[in-house]
């Protein structure tokens, strides 16, 4: 019973989902409101995706040493065949602020309690299927084209790909059919993952209503897997540093995207998995403070010297935004992680990720425990 209701999902009185008609004007709107998103929850956005520049250096490193260069561009192209599914958590957030909830970076972890769960979780699957059967096509063009020999080095893979006959047919034809599991993966999934986190549907629903809706607008959405494709090439070119942005965006947009294309369903979800209960908003510098003691009243924020460039001169003020330093702890550890990447090797970049969360950590407790307390009101009109 389980998996038919993976499969097929509940039952609906309301047929099947309304497709509408869009324009490429949607599409930038979708995108700006996806950024919308993106610079409402940047800190919590980022704890979430710096996992993905770390695995794609990981991916990148395993591939130089383990002698299968070959596999570093599909790896790198694996992004978007899975790219729908890692974005799950992002889509969350976005229907919880549409709600005009404020979600925190843990809200993320709220389709666990989607009543599509074992949906998402079989049509991610299908998706991770598709990413490993790419990659054997893949290494089984290269051994077509280049022979069971590797490369010896980074820059005689680039000569012998750009600049003999056989490296020009790997191009062309690894391009070609990598094109075709791109437009099956969109066709399949432009909508499917947030109509599941939308309405209790099943994933054979979810798959058809999403091939619907490209082809009652084939054009928009060829436009949309190209600025999708061209994002990623984007984000990946810098050691893949750039996902870090590139990824929350677009599942920010592909939320909004997925709003203008289907048709708003009365009976949808819109209750929050757990209701908060009158408690204040923790932020990401507050972490792990926020974790141990009980809610408490709201406490204005502590006084911190700000200068003031009209006269030039410090002052005291409670606009502080101490979760900054936390975004730039967790930013220079991406930056640390490269580093070590191009110049030490592998085993000191992981070193540095395994490092790194306990100084993010220990900065987390030094940032929550100054900020906790609130200065006493004859102290505050004192200074």
């Amino acid at each position: 019973m389980m998996y038919l209701h993976a499969l097929m999902g509940a039952e609906s009185t309301t047929g099947p989902p309304v497709i509408r008609t869009i324009g490429v004007m949607d599409l930038k709107d979708a995108l700006a409101r996806g950024m919308s998103d993106f610079s409402a929850m940047p800190t919590h956005v980022f704890f979430l995706c710096l996992i993905y520049p770390i695995v794609g250096l990981i991916l990148a490193r395993v591939s130089f040493g383990y002698d299968v260069l070959s596999l570093l561009f599909p790896l790198a192209a694996g992004f978007a065949l899975l790219g729908p599914f890692v974005a799950i958590g992002f889509y969350e957030l976005s229907r919880q602020r549409e709600q005009g909830l404020e979600p925190s970076w843990q809200d993320a972890f709220d389709v666990l309690h989607s009543p599509s769960r074992d949906a998402i979780a079989a049509l991610g699957f299908l998706l991770l299927a598709i990413f490993v059967f790419w990659l054997g096509v893949a290494e089984a063009i290269y051994i077509e084209t280049f022979g069971h020999e590797s490369a010896a080095s980074i820059p005689n893979f680039v000569g012998e790909v750009f600049t003999t006959r056989a490296g020009w047919t790997l191009i062309i034809v690894g391009n070609g059919i990598g094109f075709l599991f791109a437009l099956a993966v969109l066709i399949i999934s432009v909508v499917s993952f947030p109509l599941l986190l939308d309405r209790d549907v099943g994933a054979v629903e979810a798959v058809l209503t999403s091939v619907r809706a490209v082809a009652a607008n084939p054009a928009p959405m060829a436009v949309w897997g190209l600025i999708v494709a061209g994002l990623l090439v984007v984000g990946s070119l810098p050691f893949f540093v750039g996902l870090a942005v590139v990824v929350p965006v677009l599942g920010h947009s592909t939320w909004h995207l997925y709003r203008k294309v289907v048709e708003a369903d009365p009976n949808a979800r819109h209750e929050h998995p757990h209701p908060p209960k009158s408690r204040r908003r923790h932020y990401a510098a507050q972490f792990p403070a926020s974790l141990f003691g009980a809610e408490e009243p709201p406490r204005p924020p502590p006084l911190r010297p700000v200068f003031d460039p009209a006269t030039g001169r410090w002052r005291a003020s409670r606009t502080g935004r101490p979760e900054v330093i936390l975004a730039g702890v967790a930013a220079g550890t991406v930056i640390a992680v490269v580093g070590m990447f191009l110049w030490a090797g592998v085993w000191d970049a992981l070193a540095v990720v395994f490092v790194a969360p306990i100084l993010v950590f220990v900065v987390a407790v030094v940032v929550a425990v100054k900020s906790s307390g609130a200065v006493p009101p004859d102290k505050a009109a004192s200074r």
